[in-house]
């Protein structure tokens, strides 16, 4: 059976052994006293108390008086007489141990008791035996395991007498990994390892696993960076031959690459990027034309160029994926050489792009389109910062200022028909920390976005969806394409953020997915500077669909546009790099030939996925440093969550969120009423609710589990 992961291996060990004592031991009650008796030499007290319980708490061992006895199923599992009896699907663990199979046989998902998991782990594919379909909640056991979903984890070494363990950092893996040769890996108690399971069969106590890479000691900060990457799948190196063949390219553009492009180099051309960014994957280039229009070019890095389909390099880029950006560095897609360096956008050298060129007057109105093959040499590289200035004349920097300005103002235009179109106006708050050289945190800070952002998204957004129409609104021919897609979201969930919304006295119109739309960029307007901002902006990007990658087009519902894709990032994004590919047949009227690109299109979205899981895991571990200063410190914060446990809390001065326990408030006990979103107490019918404003005693900070644990400051004023 799964184990709980323990803050001991004997209490881990005590669990096993018990599981095992009580199979044996049928339908007989066995007391603690004689628990005691048969195992206290081998387990201390404490430990063996622990186990009991835990057994207990799974549902493995029921509890008469202080007896103890297996919990057998009382539905007796049946014979696997027709191929209905036995599903296959992906095993989602929660943190509590116990599971769900998600199958495409079952309309329900099937849940799994952590006792009739054998020796699956979470995300594995699994067949699992039904014990109860006839219901709404199907049950059943693991009987097989088909595919593991990954060989490799990281973990902690624990050392006991002369034998070593690994505990896994993932939370839904709560069984320790034993290391069959640990001892000649001459290895440090505490040490963060990345290790490879190399066997588990059914009835083994734990799993088997080799150590194939030290990461360093636990806590250290670069260490639990690295750990992340690996977590999440990506490779801390890139291969070998890959970096040989980068190596091998050159920046050098000759005369007849140049001849076969359109040249603008003498248009004035420029970067706006953040101040620590490395890799430029965009440029701007500006031109007033004689008849009053705007010449404005989107030129992006021309990747495709040195990036030849099934090269090391291509099968490295898309085994990655995506960059991955940590609160301290980004872990770049393509080696060096190509993303700081050939490919870069860099000011004052020629680089090669692949452009989207518009003609257009102030009021954004579109008069012709140009797509194709450029040379380009930027001017000036701004950071956010600089820009901003310079709109808002802070600074004067000659032939930028005026060309900037009104850029900004076609930006403005574009993004008020994007709106009034249906556009969903998403003030996604980024946090930021400030570092020093050995990585630990002094300072946690909200970004700002301004103008100057604001300027580039939209001719981010202008020039991805201006490529998809023309690609993806080919009458003669179907194109294979790669669509940015965003569906429309889920019903019921629209009506929860509206309950919540109509807590805090704001109306939602769900009528018609525009109304929808404009309902919400209304709210996000309202609850600017109010205390309840964060939580409410935060809830509804989680109402949200999420956008994916798909060869499929069903248009994107945030942004309001039937076609878009994502054409402006192939430094640091693969998608925009088989846009790029696709893009160039179709202009050179070349048949399109993308095979499996429905998977590709899967894979990509999958390790996005995890990218920005492995950033948000980052900023939530840099925020528990943070906190571990001021143990002890009182803390004004916004509920932010409520659950049947506790409340979630997020401090107004470092945004860090944390929990307080339910059974911490001393002065009564709290009942939690789902649909109001709060908990009441039982006696003094005090409420604590969504959004409201609390005092918090940071009590822990563990960064181990990365959780932030606070203590109410109860006061009278509570409704």
């Amino acid at each position: 059976m799964a184990k709980r992961k323990k803050s001991s291996l004997s209490q881990s060990q005590a669990e096993n052994v018990l599981a095992d004592f009580f199979l044996n031991e049928e339908d007989r009650f066995v007391s603690f006293k004689q628990l005691k008796k048969k195992f206290g030499n081998r387990f201390q007290k404490g430990d063996l108390y622990e186990a009991v319980h835990g057994l207990v708490e799974i549902g493995f061992l029921e509890e008469r008086g202080n007896q103890f006895r297996h919990a057998s199923v009382k539905e007796e599992v049946p014979e696997v007489k027709k191929r209905e009896d036995v599903l296959e699907g992906v095993l989602d663990v929660t943190q509590r141990g116990h599971a769900y199979v998600i199958s495409d046989q079952s309309k329900a998902d099937v849940w799994v008791e952590r006792r009739n998991l054998a020796n699956a782990m979470d995300g594995d594919v699994v067949k699992v035996l039904l014990t109860r379909r006839k219901s709404s909640k199907p049950e059943g056991k693991v009987i097989e395991v088909v595919r593991r979903a990954k060989e490799t984890y990281v973990g902690v070494v624990r050392i006991y007498a002369d034998q070593v363990f690994v505990s896994p950092d993932a939370k839904t893996i709560d069984i320790d990994f034993f290391i069959k040769e640990g001892k000649k890996h001459n290895i440090e108690n505490g040490s963060k390892v990345v290790i490879r399971l190399t066997r588990w069969d059914r009835g083994m106590e734990f799993p088997e696993a080799e150590i194939t890479e030290v990461l360093g000691k636990a806590g250290a900060h670069e260490t639990e960076m690295r750990s992340i990457l690996v977590e999440n799948g990506f490779r801390l190196q890139f291969p070998e031959r890959v970096l040989r063949q980068a190596e091998e390219l050159s920046g050098n553009i000759g005369e007849k690459e140049i001849a076969g492009r359109k040249d603008f180099r003498d248009t004035l051309t420029f970067t706006i990027d953040p101040v620590d960014a490395q890799d430029f994957d965009d440029a701007i280039s500006f031109k007033q034309l004689e008849d009053g229009w705007y010449e404005v070019g989107v030129h992006i890095a021309d990747v495709s160029h040195y990036i030849q389909p099934g090269s090391p390099l291509d099968k490295e880029a898309f085994a990655r994926a995506t960059s991955v950006y940590l609160v301290d560095r980004c872990v770049p897609m393509l080696p060096e050489k190509l993303s700081n360096g050939i490919c870069s956008l860099s000011a004052g050298s020629d680089k090669l792009c692949f452009s989207a060129v518009f003609e257009m007057d102030e009021n954004a109105e579109i008069k012709k389109k140009w797509f194709g093959k450029t040379i380009i040499c930027s001017k000036r590289r701004f950071t956010y910062e600089e820009a901003q200035q310079v709109l808002e004349g802070e600074v004067n920097e000659a032939e930028f200022t005026e060309p900037l300005k009104i850029l900004n103002r076609i930006a403005k235009e574009l993004r008020k028909k994007r709106f009034k179109n249906g556009s969903i106006d998403f003030e996604s708050v980024e946090v930021k920390f400030n570092l020093d050289a050995l990585g630990t945190t002094l300072g946690v800070y909200l970004k700002e976005r301004k103008d100057s952002n604001m300027l580039i998204e939209d001719f981010m957004l202008l020039a991805n969806r201006a490529v998809c129409e023309f690609a993806g609104k080919k009458k003669t021919k179907s194109v294979p394409f790669v669509y940015r897609v965003h569906d429309v979201p889920d019903p019921a969930k629209l009506e929860e953020f509206a309950e919540l919304a109509a807590m805090f006295g704001y109306k939602l119109n769900l009528s018609t997915p525009r109304h929808t739309a404009h309902s919400i960029n209304k709210l996000m307007q309202q609850v600017k500077g109010k205390p309840e901002a964060y939580m409410l902006e935060t809830l509804a990007i989680r109402t949200m669909a999420k956008a994916v990658y798909s060869s499929k087009n069903i248009g994107h519902y945030g942004l309001a546009f039937e076609y878009y894709t994502h054409f402006t990032s192939p430094i640091r994004r693969y998608p925009d790099l088989m846009v790029h590919r696709i893009l160039e047949r179709v202009l050179n009227n070349e048949k399109v030939n993308e095979p499996n690109l429905e998977a590709r299109c899967l894979h990509a979205s999958d390790m996005e996925r995890k990218a920005a899981e492995a950033e948000r895991t980052s900023i939530k571990l840099k925020q528990v440093e943070f906190m571990q200063q001021s143990i002890g410190k009182v803390f004004d914060g916004v509920i932010s969550g409520v659950a049947e446990f506790g409340l979630f809390v997020i401090t107004k001065d470092s945004f860090c969120e944390g929990l307080v326990r339910l059974n911490t408030i001393k002065s009564d006990y709290y009942i939690f009423e789902a649909r109001k979103h709060s908990v009441v107490g039982g006696n003094t019918r005090r409420r604590y609710r969504l959004g409201d404003e609390v005092k918090v005693k940071l009590i822990d900070a563990n960064a181990d589990r990365r959780t932030i644990d606070f203590e109410l400051i109860e006061n009278d004023g509570a409704n």
